[in-house]
């Protein structure tokens, strides 16, 4: 298991940084990939889709779970 480490990004042309672990930056990259965006890209679509009450690196934590649950079929 890693410690969260911070990551750059520019959402809509405006720099931020999330704290995530590398197994989950690493899931979130291959997710990224796999449909066509960069990683800013599909956090950008995050972050356009998450309530205010829910910060970015959770929002990427919980996408990244759904993806995974959803191609093992669970919900």
């Amino acid at each position: 298991m890693s410690r969260p480490v911070k990551r750059s990004l520019t959402l809509a042309g405006h720099s931020t940084s999330v704290s995530l672990e590398d197994e989950f930056w690493q899931a979130f990259r291959e997710i990224a990939c796999e449909r066509g965006l960069s990683p800013a890209g599909l956090a950008t679509e995050i972050d356009r889709d998450r309530g205010l009450e829910v910060g970015l690196a959770t929002a990427i934590r919980l996408f990244v779970l759904r993806d995974y649950r959803d191609r093992l079929g669970l919900e």
